[in-house]
């Protein structure tokens, strides 16, 4: 359990897949401009990286290694999480309107979020058990809506100051990301 604990907080905070890794950086970017938006977007990534690490975790060792067709990892994962984005956007569309319109083009990206794919290829590639998988991912989905909701925050409160032009905009947004990356690098102490 303390393994477990410890894989947690190492995706979450340590080893964060959007400020260590560059990993999901177009929904990061793309909606964090409102705090609820970001939110959302993030426990809508939750929901996908656990579940497909999860189904990829059960499909990979009772499909593709018991017929000895590994190398279709990428391509059956991509399939996977595709059908699970279609399966959010489905119920959001249906429970939360508000929201699936908030989200807008960004919904469908999760399918091609890198983060998403990546989590499950390093699934795979460290040989993560199913529980192992569903921690990782989940560690991972918590970090990714940590540094989206404080990335949103902090670009509802910079709208209000006074920005150089040449700085307004991306920029300030990549140097904000970037000042947050060193932050979370701090936390490398706790492991």
């Amino acid at each position: 359990m303390e393994d477990l604990l410890k894989l947690a907080v190492a995706t979450a905070l340590i080893n964060n897949v959007v400020l260590s890794q560059f990993l999901g950086l177009c929904p990061f970017l793309g909606v964090s401009k409102k705090t609820k938006t970001a939110a959302g977007m993030g426990f809508a990534v939750i929901f996908v990286l656990t579940i497909s690490s999860a189904f990829a975790s059960v499909v990979y060792e009772q499909v593709l290694v018991r017929f000895n067709v590994e190398y279709l990892e990428t391509i059956v994962f991509i399939l996977l999480i595709a059908a699970l984005v279609q399966l959010v956007e489905i119920v959001l569309k249906k429970f939360s309107p508000s929201l699936y319109k908030a989200l807008g083009v960004y919904l469908p990206l999760i399918t091609t979020n890198c983060s998403v794919l990546g989590v499950v290829i390093i699934n795979v590639q460290k040989e993560y058990g199913f529980v192992e998988s569903i921690v990782n991912a989940l560690g991972t989905g918590i970090g990714f809506t940590l540094a989206i909701v404080i990335l949103a925050g902090l670009r509802e409160k910079m709208e209000y100051n006074k920005i150089s032009p040449a700085f307004k905009g991306m920029p300030i947004v990549l140097i904000t990301a970037g000042l947050m990356a060193i932050a979370f690098s701090g936390f490398a102490g706790i492991l």
